[in-house]
């Protein structure tokens, strides 16, 4: 959910910063400004999250097991490869 959340992180900050300092209507009991600085502060916090969650999940799993490549070559001269894991 790393790149979808960061992006509608950031579609929230813009709506925000559009209803923040575009809009000048002032609704009745409603402030453009207040709800756009609302958009643009859970938008950033939003994208840090976001953030942090993809950087989390992008760190590849570590493994402790140990594989062994060996090639064997017999009295005839032929040759054999297999791989050993622990």
């Amino acid at each position: 959910m790393g790149l979808p959340g960061m992006a509608l992180s950031a579609i929230a900050t813009a709506t925000g910063a559009i209803m923040y300092w575009v809009v000048t209507d002032q609704g009745t009991g409603v402030r453009f400004s207040t709800v756009g600085l609302v958009f643009m502060i859970a938008g950033a916090i939003g994208f840090v999250v976001f953030e942090i969650i993809f950087a989390v999940a992008s760190v590849p799993e570590r493994t402790l097991r140990n594989s062994l490549e060996r090639q064997v070559v017999d009295t005839d001269g032929r040759t054999s490869s297999f791989n050993e894991g622990s």
